[in-house]
């Protein structure tokens, strides 16, 4: 299918325009990593033309197959792509910034007060709207990214095998590894000759950083959390898992109520969720421990989109590579569809929220309002019911 926003675009972004942007939407993106995704394609490609579709695409499953906080990575792919180098640190910091600032606030009301703040009502407004927008998101990108029937059939696959809790990461490869297979076959019938292909996948290995619990320092947490942001592949949502073998059961740093509202805080809070980091480290060691579990957390999304970056216009070039990032780019779809589906049975719950997503639908489709205001509505809405129904 024919992308019709491939050759619109107007002018390089500028450091200011990046700046500007991000930190827009780490102060008010909410919805965790699929979310974040729709509304910087809402932004990037259908209204500020800065990039086509098939290229965001491409950064996306490139995202995908790194370590790391998705939705932090594509800010960073997309100032690499506008800023080079500067723009890389500009788009990435200034996502992560303000969500870190938020996080950091409420940690310190957390340990000053010993509770979160109520935010159900908010919860319950913004949650049908971010189903729409991602819908909206998977709507348009899809449209490129499906450019034949195979990659209809790599996609509804992908699907099912995420209804039946298959790893993400082995879903992403084993779509590539698909669409290189049936364009190695396809060429091999069209020239008759004997070609060797061979596919050497690399062994994702898990790091362990040793970390002293006794005495608790700096440098442990750093560690700790520098090690979550390098091997954590898909998103923010399997931190609880991942976090709560070290932090509680083996180290005993946290209680499972402590890491519980630290992970309320990562969900609840505008940008990534993985400034779970920031509260966490607030907690365990004040406000340098945010610092150095935000730095520690978020550095290897920086250096991993540093060194694949570059290599995206050089795969595009190979057939069998570009037939491997086109499946796992409709692999990438599937898996955000599913999140969808997942965070729809929740967001879902009665007549309220059903009409919600009905109106944030027609005012996203019909007259293309802006998806920070549908959130900041969808917040506003919430808190009304909620204040109403008490």
């Amino acid at each position: 299918m024919q992308d019709t926003n491939t050759n619109l675009r107007v002018a390089r972004a500028s450091l200011g325009d990046l700046a500007f942007l991000f930190l827009r939407l780490g102060t008010t993106a909410f919805g965790g990593p699929a979310a974040h995704i729709a509304i910087m394609e809402d932004e990037v490609v259908r209204r500020r033309h800065w990039l086509s579709r098939e290229k965001f695409l491409d950064l996306l499953g490139a995202t995908n197959l790194i370590p790391g906080p998705n939705s932090t990575e594509m800010a960073i792919h997309i100032g690499y792509q506008e800023g080079g180098w500067p723009g890389l640190l500009v788009a990435g910091t200034c996502f992560i910034l303000p969500a870190a600032v938020i996080v950091g606030a409420l940690a310190w009301g957390y340990v000053k007060f010993g509770k979160l703040p109520e935010v159900a009502g908010v919860l319950y407004g913004v949650k049908p709207v971010i189903i729409v927008i991602v819908l909206q998101a998977l709507s348009a990108l899809s449209k490129t990214a499906i450019k034949s029937k195979l990659l209809i059939v790599v996609g509804a696959c992908c699907v099912v095998l995420s209804f039946f809790r298959f790893n993400e990461l082995w879903i992403l490869v084993a779509a590539g590894a698909t669409g290189v297979l049936v364009q190695v076959i396809g060429r091999m019938r069209r020239t008759h000759k004997s070609l060797i292909s061979s596919i050497t996948l690399g062994s994702i290995l898990q790091m362990s950083a040793s970390a002293s619990a006794s005495p608790l320092g700096l440098m442990p947490i750093f560690l700790f959390f520098l090690k979550v942001g390098s091997v954590l592949f898909g998103s923010g949502y399997v931190l609880l898992a991942f976090l709560r073998g070290d932090l509680v059961e083996r180290w005993h740093w946290l209680t499972n109520s402590q890491l519980l509202d630290a992970i309320a805080v990562g969900q609840i809070t505008p940008g990534p969720v993985f400034t779970t980091a920031t509260f966490i480290g607030y907690v365990l060691a004040g406000t340098s421990g945010a610092v150095v579990a935000t730095v520690g957390i978020f550095l290897p999304a920086f250096v991993f989109v540093a060194i694949s970056g570059p290599l995206i216009p050089r795969i595009r070039q190979s057939q069998a590579a570009s037939a491997f990032l086109d499946a796992v780019n409709v692999a990438s779809l599937a898996l955000m569809l599913f999140v969808t589906y997942e965070l729809g049975r929740s967001a879902l719950t009665d007549i309220s929220t059903i009409i919600l997503a009905l109106v944030s639908a027609l005012l996203l489709f019909r007259f293309r309002v802006n998806s920070t205001w549908l959130i900041l509505l969808g917040a506003i809405v919430g808190l009304v019911l909620s204040l109403v129904s008490r």
